[in-house]
């Protein structure tokens, strides 16, 4: 059985985005309650009958949610214009070798906008 797992972490920043023009208001210093979803997907263990536990995505986030938590997004790098777009690529990058059958990462800075990244490109 092929199932898709999700789980959901939160973590408070702030950010300017240097690549916006002047005067909007997303290139001012601000912040949000970003939510972060990750997803793996893969098959069921038939003998424990599920895929991950979660505990091992909880493990394998911890630390990078440590790196952002409270913090101005543009001074970590990798995240010097820290767009949500960006944001989905280096949490994929950080947890992409950690986690067997990653498949996506959703960030969201509202509960109205969000951003789904599903990896590199393979063409």
């Amino acid at each position: 059985m092929r199932v898709t797992l999700e789980k959901d972490f939160g973590f408070e920043a702030a950010q300017q985005l240097p690549s916006f023009p002047e005067g909007h208001k997303c290139r001012r210093l601000h912040g949000h309650s970003f939510q972060v979803r990750v997803a793996v997907t893969g098959e069921v263990d038939p003998a424990s009958g599920i895929l991950y536990d979660h505990a091992r995505i909880s493990r394998a986030i911890e630390p990078l949610l440590a790196q952002l938590d409270h913090r101005l997004l543009n001074e970590i790098p990798g995240l010097e214009n820290p767009t949500i777009e960006s944001m989905a690529r280096w949490f994929w990058e950080r947890l992409e070798p950690l986690l067997p059958g990653l498949s996506r990462i959703t960030i969201c800075e509202t509960p109205q906008v969000r951003c789904h990244y599903d990896g590199p490109s393979r063409s």
